[in-house]
């Protein structure tokens, strides 16, 4: 089992390839050093490379994002739309686009890591928003493009990894009364991995916060 990560040296990317090793996998774990993702030449010598170092690919998991910036719209500039867009939307897609024959001859699958800002307005970080919805997006139309040879899905985190201090008021935007944890979230990735009759589907670790903030995810 071979699994790229992109953004496989952060806090979330980390704790899916620490799970996937953990339970077997050879994991090629991608961060910034690896090459910028928004840009078409740089994914494919990166897909190229971990093909030829892990030995083919059965996994793909774009964890990698730019662009969280909470700024207000009259504010956002055309950079701040390149940096939200760039790796978390068009890196998704070109990274994807490039591993698709390999893990077509594997069968294998892909894992986007969303956001359920991807589903609720947040007007301090519109970019943001948008280029995970965008994610979102590809996450059903690469299911249907790819099938029946490779599964695609989606992990929508929640209260996750929230800044030193904030635990307890993120805590209380979900039902569970707690935040995430990088690791719920590898393991939400791992199970999608192996489950070989789920595809276009997005699983969402946040606790509840969709529903306690009365926004629910449209498919």
């Amino acid at each position: 089992m071979r699994a790229l990560v992109t953004g496989g040296t952060g806090r979330i990317g980390s704790a899916i390839a620490a799970r996937l090793q953990r339970d077997g996998w050879s994991v090629l774990a991608a961060g910034r050093a690896d090459g910028d993702l928004a840009d078409p030449a740089a994914t494919k010598a990166l897909v190229a490379r971990a093909a030829e170092e892990l030995g083919g690919l059965d996994l793909l998991v774009n964890a990698a994002g730019e662009g969280f910036v909470a700024r207000p719209v009259d504010e956002l500039s055309e950079e701040d739309w390149d940096a939200a867009f760039g790796v978390t939307a068009k890196g998704s897609f070109f990274v994807s686009q490039a591993a698709a024959p390999q893990l077509r001859e594997s069968r294998g699958c892909i894992v986007m890591v969303e956001d359920v800002a991807a589903y609720q307005p947040w007007p301090s970080f519109a970019a943001h928003c948008a280029a995970k919805a965008a994610q979102a997006m590809l996450t059903r139309v690469l299911a249907r493009a790819f099938a029946p040879e490779i599964r695609v899905c989606g992990v929508a985190p929640g209260p996750v990894a929230v800044e030193p201090g904030q635990e307890e008021r993120r805590a209380k935007e979900t039902l569970l009364g707690r935040i995430g944890s990088p690791e719920d979230v590898a393991e939400a990735v791992a199970y999608l991995a192996g489950a070989q009759f789920v595809t276009g589907t997005t699983l969402h670790v946040d606790g509840g916060r969709l529903l306690k903030t009365g926004f629910s995810p449209r498919p």
